[in-house]
Order: structure tokens, then sequence, then C-alpha cells
């Protein structure tokens, strides 16, 4: 069946939003057990306005599928906006509003650095452990409202124990919307779990993204209804889970995370493997992650963004700086200095000379010197940030920052001492400035296994980094190619270290030290005595990113298992967003106060019953239809939902004594499409 005669049959839409590149892909879900990709497509991201990136990139996919827009019945999208945000510190102005907490608080969970500059506002309230309120006094708050109402883009409410009793927060929420008619997050409403100062700084950052994602899924929205496509537009959660538009609009924290998520799901639908090691190897970094049981491991104290232990779900995801686009440098000291790849990101020589004819031509007279310089092979070009985010340098920088300009720049030219070298790293470490030179993605070129950019400045690039000298005073190596096989050889073991280090910390082992110990380098390595040392994986590894089936073919090797490239790598994140499911949880505990009362914490307020078994099954009735209603919300079809019962007790004297008990009511589903 051709791409147009599938028009009529179950096409979904899925989009990713990377740092460097947006992709797209066409996915039949009626073309067999794990459906088919019709079309897929890659378009640059455009930080200062996402949509273009999107609509380029699904603009080409349904060229290519040559398929009709109004065709499509679902659109589903991850995204690193939200992730981005909070690691850059960006965000709307918030103010926090904590009830029944003091000053101190803010010096925990790291609550005041998350805080920075924004409002607080400290109010009398809040509950004890089972409920009981305390005085609530808003007139505080009610003083500064008129104020703050001009002056921030939302508030984060959060108080003393409203997991076991919400009524204050639902209060004071209540006054802020119809005073100021901004948006307001409530502490409840992210998560039942305790610990008030944590909660406060989950709340805080997501009030701060709301206005971020709600512009991102605004654009989205019009580009969709401008292309005539009517399908429902679903967003992926940091867990892996689909939800909504409408629902991450008032929950966008729970989409950090989103695209290594939504990579996990995608790896898991192209191969069919439940449990595997997923490594996706991009420019920049290589996100490594766990599949067990089908689903991706999630991190259990929450997941870490920025510096900031949030209470959101999300996956465990370990991060390295490594990657096609990694800065190549040589070790320091030793005869025979390895090569060390990372952290930094370069932009590569030959992509640099796509653009710009001048980079061949400095290369080549860095190529016929008699003597090599230590900046041979090095260019600097600016970003491309507004000026505004050059405010606050100093007048060093200032002058060299003048002379850098959108052209990339020779180093041996630009620089003329030791100290503007660490002028120039400052500038780069602001986001300002680029540093261009020879990276793994050169290598590749250079050795033909790569031929997207300008192979000539990639091969110019090789010669000058193989004349190198080693702790003997002799080149590294004697040809480009030579060089540039042991680039991508080392990039081919420094991914094996990363998925290992993985391992071992899912272990409960520091992964790093793990790593580096002599008995595993030695097995790497291969080098044997008397004892021969084997490490192996207990499960295969996926290998996903446009690069993987290049620098993963010899990985198998090096981690004792099967390494799997599926077909489509390239683009796993977006069709892990439009394959996943909907799932979504609920929570309500029931204590015990005194003896004979059994209380139900309910999100209307506590519910207090004579015995036990009435208030179980009370409890029971009031989380699944939470599920239920969140589920409807979160845009599933028909959700299943299981009930899971925590129910603890004591034993004193012979007797059973109830202690408390917590029931969680799960719904999943397949998302609604579009009729």
């Amino acid at each position: 069946m051709s791409a147009s005669d599938k028009s009529s049959s179950s096409l979904f839409l899925g989009i990713d939003t990377g740092g460097t590149y947006t992709d797209a892909v066409l996915w039949d879900e009626s073309a067999g057990p794990r459906g088919e990709v019709l079309a897929k497509a890659k378009s640059l991201t455009t930080r200062h306005d996402l949509a273009e990136g999107i609509s380029g990139a699904v603009d080409r996919v349904l060229e290519k599928a040559a398929v009709p827009a109004a065709s499509i019945r679902l659109v589903s999208m991850s995204t690193t906006l939200a992730t981005n945000a909070l690691v850059e510190g960006q965000g709307g102005r918030v103010a926090l509003v904590m009830v029944g907490f003091s000053e101190d608080d803010l010096d925990r969970a790291g609550l005041r650095a998350a805080l920075g500059s924004d409002p607080v506002i400290f109010i009398p309230g809040g509950h004890d452990v089972h409920g009981n309120a305390q005085l609530l006094d808003t007139s505080k708050l009610e003083e500064a409202l008129p104020e703050l109402g001009t002056s921030v883009t939302g508030f984060a409410v959060c108080a003393y124990f409203a997991v076991r009793n919400p009524a204050h927060e639902l209060a004071v929420s209540e006054l802020i919307r119809e005073r100021t008619g901004l948006p307001v997050t409530s502490s409840h409403e992210l998560s039942a779990k305790l610990g008030g100062p944590r909660r406060a700084l989950t709340t805080l950052l997501n009030a701060r993204l709301i206005s971020m994602i709600d512009r991102l899924i605004a654009a989205t929205e019009g580009f969709l209804a401008a292309r005539g496509i009517a399908a429902p537009l679903m967003m992926v959660r940091g867990d892996g889970a689909l939800v909504s538009a409408s629902f991450a609009r008032r929950r966008p924290i729970e989409t950090i995370l989103s695209g290594p998520a939504a990579s996990l799901v995608g790896a898991r639908h192209l191969t069919g493997l439940d449990d595997a090691v997923v490594s996706d190897i991009g420019g920049t970094t290589t996100d490594v992650a766990v599949l067990d049981g089908g689903r991706p491991r999630l991190d259990p104290e929450g997941a870490t963004v920025g510096g900031f232990r949030t209470m959101v779900e999300a996956v465990a995801m370990h991060t390295f700086g490594l990657g096609g686009d990694s800065e190549v440098s040589l070790e320091d000291g030793g005869l025979r200095p390895r090569i060390v790849l990372g952290p930094r990101r370069l932009v590569p020589l030959s992509l640099a000379a796509s653009r710009h004819e001048s980079v061949i031509e400095a290369l080549e007279r860095q190529v016929r010197a008699t003597t090599m310089g230590r900046l041979d092979g090095r260019f600097a070009l600016r970003t491309g940030v507004p000026d505004r985010h050059a405010a606050g340098l100093t007048p060093a920088e200032e002058k060299l920052y003048a002379t850098i300009s959108a052209d990339p720049q020779p180093l041996d030219r630009l620089l003329t001492s030791n100290a503007q070298a660490a002028t120039l790293n400052r500038l780069v470490a602001r986001g300002l400035v680029h540093i261009s030179g020879f990276t793994p993605s050169d290598a590749a070129h250079v050795l033909g296994r790569q031929s997207n950019w300008n192979a000539e400045a990639a091969r110019l690039g090789a010669t000058l980094f193989a004349k190198r000298k080693d702790g003997r005073g002799e080149p590294i190596a004697s040809a480009p190619e030579e060089v540039s096989e042991m680039v991508l050889a080392a990039l081919t073991r420094r991914s094996a270290e990363v998925i290992l280090e993985t391992a071992f910390a899912e272990d409960g082992f520091h992964g790093s030290d793990a790593v580096n110990h002599e008995l595993v380098q030695r097995a790497l390595e291969q080098r044997h005595g008397i004892t021969k040392m084997t490490l192996a994986l207990d499960r295969p590894v996926i290998g996903l990113g446009a690069s993987a089936p290049l620098h993963y073919a010899k990985l198998s090797g090096l981690v004792g298992n099967d390494c799997v490239v599926p077909e489509d790598t390239d683009v796993a994140n977006a069709l892990g967003a439009v394959v996943g499911q909907v799932r979504v949880s609920a929570e309500i505990q029931i204590s015990q106060p005194q003896a004979g009362i059994f209380r139900v914490s309910s999100s209307e307020g506590p519910i207090d019953f004579g015995d036990e078994e009435r208030a179980m099954e009370e409890a029971t009735r009031l989380v699944r239809d939470a599920a239920a209603r969140r589920a409807e919300q979160a845009g599933a079809d028909d959700a299943e939902i299981v009930l899971d019962r925590d129910i603890r007790t004591a034993t004193v004297e012979g007797q059973r004594t109830f202690v408390e008990a917590v029931i969680t009511a799960t719904a999943s589903g397949r998302p609604r499409i579009a009729a």
C-alpha cells in the first residue's frame, strides 16, 4: 500500500523538540503489530520561536508521506523546553505563598536558592499530620496582592501538611484568583508526598514554567490549525506517559525530562525488548537509562534538574558530555597520551566550513606552516543570541567579544595572550561564543562514514591534530585517516564506559569510581594475566541517535551483550511521543488520629469513620474516582484502573492495631484520537 493510500488509516504525528533538532515522524498504527513509520524529517530547532522548527519538520514529513494533513488522528510531542528552562534559570517571576511555614524552611531542599529574587509571603495557617487545622490569617497576603498582581506572572501556594488537608491551599488559591486573575499552582495538586519545602520547590518551579509551556502549546495548536490538523494534542511526561496538552498546561513541571523519557518509550517500541540499557547519543550528550519490564526505571527520589531535587516522577536518566560534536584533545603527560573526548561541545570544522569558506583557507595556511601552533585548528564565532545577553561583561570581555563575529575566526590570529584565552573561555561559558574545532563528526567525514558537511575541512583538521606530539616528541599519528580511526575508537570505548557507569550506579555502586577501577579497565582493554577479566551486562543495549549505527557498531564486545540499533533510531524520541500510553495516578491516605477514629484524607478535606472497613471502602471509591477524572483530563480513552493498597499495622500484646493505609489508583489507556 502506498503512503497516499493510507490517508484513511490511523495516522499519528509525533514531534520531538530537541536542543539542536526538531524531529517529526508520521506513524500508521494499523500497519502490523508495531505499526509503520511512513515518513520522518528533521529541522533545526528555532529557540526564539519553537513553532518555526516544528513547522519545518512537520511540513517535510507531510510532503514525504504525500498524505493530507486532515487525515492525522493524533499529535503528540516531547520537548526539552521545561528541562532547559530550569537548567538555564529561566521562567516567569512568581510569588510563593507559604502557609504555616517559617523563614527557616527556605533553607531546606534548596528552596531559597531556587526562589532567588522572587517574592515570598508567609502567613499563619496549615494543618497537623492528622489534618487538623491551625488558624488561617490571610490579611498579610491580601495587603500584598494589589502590587503582586502587576509584578508577577503567577503564584505558587504551599500549606503545611496540605497533603493531609488541602483546605487552606484551596482557600488561598481561590482568594488569589479572585483578586488577580493570575494562574495559581497549589502543592497538593502536584504531589501527595510529605516534605513541605521540597513540595514548595516543585510548586514554585511549576508556576514559573506555566507561561512558557502555554506559549509552546498555543504556538503548536496555532500551527496545527493553520495546516488543517484537527487532532488532539498530547505531550510526554518525564516518566514516559502521555497527557493532554491542557493537562500539561497546568502541570508543566511534569514535562521535565520529557525528551529522554520519549526515547525510552520509542526504544522499547522499535525493538520489542522489555529489559535493556538504552543509550541515546546526540551531538552534545549521551543519555543512558534502564528499561525494566517494559517501563523506564524511575528516579525514586524525584527528578533533579538544574541542581534542584523535585518531587516529579521521571526517568532515572544519566547524562554524560559525550557526543559526535565533543571536543577532541590529548591527555596531559605520558609517553603515549590517550585521546580525551568532551565534555565540551565544539562546532565541527566540517559544519563550520559548509557555511563559511574562510575556514578552509585558514586551515590550509596552518597545514602549510613549518611549525605547529597550539591554537591551530580552532576558531571562534558568535552564537547569535540577542545583544542583551551580553550585559555585565568585564572590559576585557567586551573588547574581545567586539572582535568576534558570526564568521569563524582562527584563534591563532584572534588571540594575542594567554589571558585572552581565559577571557574567551568565559565568553563560551556565558553562551555568547562557540568554539569550532576537530570532533568525532569530523573524523567520520574523513573516513567517509558521514557526508552531510564539508569533508575537506574535516581532513585538514585531522591532519593538524595528527601532528600533535606525544611524550617522546613524535606525532601521534602518521595520517588523517589513522588519527580519525583513533578518535572513533575512543568514542566507542568511552560510550561503553558511560553505559557501564550507569549500570554500576543503578546497582548501588559509585558509578565513576567503579568504571575507573583497574580491574574494570583491564576487562575493557582485554589485558589478561594469570587472571582473565570479563565484564558483561545482564541485558542488551539499545543504541539510539542518528550516529548510533556508526559509533555503536563495535560496542557489544565491550559490554558483554548484544547492542541493538533499530531502524528509525534517529527519530526514536518523536516515535516514542506518539506510541505511548496515558498513565496517571491518585493517592489517598487513611490514618487513626485517636483510637476508634479512621480518618480519610480526601481532596475535599478529612472524613472520619468509626470503623476501618467503611473508611477503606470510602477511600477506595474516592481514589478510584480521582484517578478516573485525571485520566479523562489527561486524554485517556477507556482507561483501566489498577488499585494498590499499602496497609500498615502493629501487633501490641497479640492484638492487631491499625496504623495507617495508603491506597493508590493508577489509570492507564491509549489517548483519544480524532473521529
